[in-house]
């Protein structure tokens, strides 16, 4: 989080914005017609072509063609999380893997971290010689702009990386939650994902009765007001909701959130407006949703008055928010559950 004062607010500024490092946007339930980042029947070969030629079309519009199915995968610790959730082991993983107490990061999801090598665990790290001993075949990341730059891979060594593998851009920037988990979707199956088994399948529907769920609550609840931010020892981070998955895709099922100003997000890319803890109060709210990720601190260890002043701290309307969520069906389903429930229970407190 002591990043949060870059010079450029690039990838580095997003990830130090905890709160703010949305996600993107595009169709939701409730309609966006902007298919333009997916890739549809054209982006993906069938599992049952495994064992034959591979092509996937990524979100920068970059087609990769393999002789086969690629199985060393080295790919963002929250893809290879996605991605184990349909079945697919990756090799090597880089991003939050591995916390200071040696257990698995959030981000990390139901992988084994001992099964994979881990080629950086913080922000500007990997290890491009094990990368190269892992003899890998496609790296996988998400996409945090509209330039195509990989979350994660570093700027310094980003062109020797490119060298050893193709890599697979899945796009969390300006769109809804939805159109990444398809996509994850798509990528899952031409890796030879069984995406009619009933885990998946049945995700897949809790996932539906969720978003149904979390309609029906802000529907239900339009005056409570909802802030969604992220805790840095110097600085709170009230995020927007224009470019963040997640919250895009919860404005549009109906939630009410608080809104910085464009002028206000200016200095965050964006993102987010930056709060010194003096005036956390800025914005009234009902309910705060904060930042799960290690990188921010937690709710329980903040110990600024402003904050346990706040009208939603002090009645007990502290949620947790996965700014980057693992985009697989299984992962988000808590997510929307987990705001639904607190909008049937809030109270009107701001």
């Amino acid at each position: 989080m002591s990043n949060a004062r870059a010079s450029h607010l690039t990838r580095r500024g997003i990830l130090a914005a905890g709160g703010a490092l949305g996600l993107g946007a595009v169709l939701a339930a409730c309609g966006d017609d902007d298919g333009k980042s997916g890739g549809g029947s054209d982006s993906t070969a069938s599992a049952a072509a495994k064992s034959g030629p591979w092509t996937f079309k990524d979100d920068r519009g970059t087609t990769v063609k393999l002789g086969k199915a690629p199985s060393a995968i080295v790919a963002f610790t929250g893809v290879a999380a996605a991605l184990y959730d349909y079945g697919i082991q990756v090799k090597g993983v880089f991003g939050p893997t591995r916390t200071s107490a040696g257990k698995a990061d959030v981000q990390a999801g139901d992988m084994d971290i001992s099964k994979v090598e881990i080629l950086g665990n913080v922000w500007d790290e990997f290890n491009v010689e094990k990368y190269a001993a892992l003899r890998p075949d496609v790296l996988i990341s998400t996409m945090f702009d509209a330039t195509g730059t990989l979350w994660y891979v570093p700027e310094a060594s980003k062109d020797k990386i490119a060298k050893l593998a193709p890599s697979v851009g899945v796009s969390v920037y300006d769109r809804q939650l939805t159109a990444p988990l398809q996509r994850m979707w798509e990528l899952a199956e031409s890796l030879g994902a069984d995406l009619t088994a009933a885990k998946a399948t049945d995700a897949k529907k809790r996932f539906e009765e969720a978003a149904t769920r979390l309609r029906a609550a802000a529907k239900a609840k339009p005056e409570i007001k909802v802030m969604a931010g992220s805790a840095s020892q110097e600085l709170f981070y009230v995020s927007g909701t224009d470019l963040s998955i997640d919250l895009e895709y919860f404005k549009a099922l109906g939630v009410n959130f608080v809104e910085p100003p464009e002028s206000a997000k200016k200095q965050g890319g964006g993102w987010y407006e930056s709060l010194s803890w003096e005036n956390v109060d800025k914005y009234p709210a009902d309910i705060i949703m904060m930042d799960d990720r290690t990188s921010a601190i937690q709710p329980a260890d903040i110990t600024e008055a402003t904050w346990k002043q706040l009208p939603a701290v002090k009645a007990g309307q502290v949620i947790a928010r996965s700014p980057e969520p693992i985009l697989s069906y299984d992962k988000c389903v808590p997510l929307l559950t987990a705001l639904a429930e607190a909008l049937e229970k809030a109270k009107k407190v701001s």
